[in-house]
Formats: structure tokens, sequence, C-alpha cells
């Protein structure tokens, strides 16, 4: 054992670090870090580390190529941009060993962080909205008022992120008002919080038919059933309120083409594919997540010239999050829509 250091396990101090984060973080945050950190939890095991005390900096080298190439369970190799943020998460819990007196002082300096160039830092992939329509006509006509049908037009017409569509309780519509509505509300001591907190809670218009669907969703298919804080989510299962992992494992499953049978586009023989398998469906190239829907209604609403500050207000987020991260416009396309604002052109 290292001199001054007390021992400790990985899984056991990643348990505290997150157990520690919890008053600071979202449940999404967490959720998502969890993730991170137990590849690093499975490298230590087939390393057979045991002990934190015992990490040097090679170790961390090795360790980022590990995870560089794609190894650990149901684990791909991942872009620059992907490992730098995996290596952040990794930093952050090594400072929160060093303040436990679980590794040696400034160990997290010794994670090597690739370089990111200008711009890999936002992701490129989006929902393009041209397949959002042939998905949701797909739905209205073989899956009308499923779960995965309220799912993915929840996403999409309110741009919600994934945790705040999850939040919907019943009380929270509005559906026989002329002009009706959802309220998007922060409550964290009942497993709903939303990422901006009380700022992030809005009211959102939808429209009569997204309303007629919701109704016809909520007296047919809907489990009727409360959540383990007695709430009645709008989306359910027969167990409750579903998982953030559940509605985005939905939204991979859906957004294939094979499962709405329009064939494979990658030319794979869909028999064989490991992607057809339920647990493995974001293996699909053209599997999208709740973020790629979000960034595809940000570029619909953009494309028809909806003021941005009027999108900024319906999906809870910053005019500059917005560009950087959401809008998939082409420079081309947003030069086309300036001309029609300029009269010398």
């Amino acid at each position: 054992m290292s001199d001054g250091l007390d021992p400790l396990s990985p899984k056991e101090g990643i348990e505290m670090y997150l157990e520690a984060r919890r008053d600071e973080l979202t449940e999404q945050t967490i959720q998502g870090q969890s993730y991170r950190l137990d590849a690093f939890r499975q490298w230590c095991e087939e390393e057979g580390v045991e002990n934190l005390n015992d990490l040097a900096g090679r170790d961390l080298y090795r360790y980022r190529v590990w995870r560089r190439e794609g190894n650990g369970d149901d684990r791909d190799p991942i872009a620059p941009v992907t490992l730098r943020g995996q290596l952040a998460t990794l930093r952050a819990f090594l400072r929160f060993a060093e303040e436990i007196d679980a590794v040696r002082d400034d160990l997290r300096s010794d994670v090597p962080l690739p370089i990111v160039n200008d711009g890999q830092n936002v992701s490129e992939t989006t929902l393009e909205p041209e397949r959002v329509g042939d998905i949701l006509e797909y739905l209205d006509r073989y899956k009308y008022a499923s779960r995965e049908h309220v799912i993915l037009l929840m996403m999409w017409h309110t741009g919600a992120r994934v945790g705040g569509i999850r939040s919907l309780d019943l009380g929270d519509l509005d559906l026989d008002a002329e002009r009706p509505g959802l309220q998007f509300r922060h409550r964290p001591e009942s497993d709903t919080p939303l990422k901006n907190k009380e700022r992030g809670e809005r009211w959102n218009a939808i429209s009569p038919y997204i309303s007629r669907i919701l109704e016809d969703y909520i007296d047919g298919p809907r489990d009727n059933v409360r959540d383990e804080y007695a709430r009645e989510p709008l989306i359910t299962t027969q167990y409750g309120r579903p998982s953030i992992s559940t509605l985005r494992d939905t939204l991979y499953r859906m957004t294939r083409p094979c499962w709405r049978g329009a064939g494979c586009p990658h030319d794979r023989e869909v028999d064989e594919c490991l992607a057809t398998q339920t647990d493995h469906a974001s293996k699909c190239p053209s599997a999208r997540s709740p973020h790629d829907v979000r960034s595809g209604r940000v570029t619909a609403y953009r494309r028809d010239d909806v003021p941005r500050r009027i999108v900024s207000d319906r999906l809870d987020a910053s005019s500059g999050i917005l560009d950087e991260h959401y809008d998939r416009r082409s420079s081309r396309e947003k030069a086309e829509q300036r001309r029609d604002y300029l009269p010398d052109l």
C-alpha cells in the first residue's frame, strides 16, 4: 500500500463518488457518469487492480488506449470527442479519490485528454425532419396511439429533453382546452428533475391533433398505473414510470429503418444483423438518440424561420447552445435563408 493512503476498491470508490455528487448533479447526469465510470471499473477488473492506491500514470495511459479501442462489455471504439468526455469524468472521480486519500495527490493530472479540434466537441448526428415524417406516418398507420407513437410524437413536437418527457404526469396536460398544452415541472423530490431545475419549468402549446392522440393513448393502451411516489405518469410501463434508458432504447429501436420494413441502407443481412436485437438497437448506424431528435426539431424550426427566441423558450435552451449543439442547417442553407431578408440580393 502507498504511504498515507487508505485502501479502497474501484467499485466501492465509484459508488462513494456517485453518492457524494447526488446533491449537486441531476439524476440524468449521475446516470451518465455511472455509465462512463463503469468502463473504468471493468478495466480495473481485467487488469487485476483491486486497490485504487496502486494506480499510477502508466495505468491511466493504458486505460485510455483500452477505452479508445472499444474494449469493455457492449462497447464500441469511440471518437476523440467522446473519449475526451469519458476521461474528463475519470479525472473528476480521481479528484474525489485524492480528497479521500485513495490515490496519490494530483494523479488526475496524469489522465491524458485527447486534443479535440474546434467543432469536434459537437455531435454531427441528427434525426432528419424527413425521416421523422416517415416514422410518424408509419406509427400513425400501424401503431396509432401506442407508447412508441407518443414517445416520438412528444419528443418531436415539444423538442423537450428526454428527462422532460419522462417527467410528465397526466395532471400536467390540458387536453380539453381549445388551445391545448402541457406543463414541464421540476420535481427532484420524486425523481423527475429538469436539467435547468426551476428555470426549466414552462408551458408548451400543442396542437389539437397531438391532443387527440394523447387522449386516445390515455384511454387505450396506456398502462393505468402510478409510480412509486403515487404520481400518474403520462408515459408508463406495467411497472410505473419508465427510466430514461427505456425511453432512449425505444427511440433507438424505432429509428432503425428495418423496424418499419424499410430495408437496410447499410447493406447488412437483416436476419444476421446484431442491431435487430432489442438490446443492441443502438449499434445500427441509422439509430438515433433523444439528442438527435432535439437537434432535428431545432433544425426544422430554423428552416421554417421560427425566431430564435421562440425556439429557445420552447426548448429551454439558450440561443448559443441551440446554435452550437442543435442547429444542423448547412452554411449554405443559412446563407440562402438570410438572402430573403436582404433587399440588395
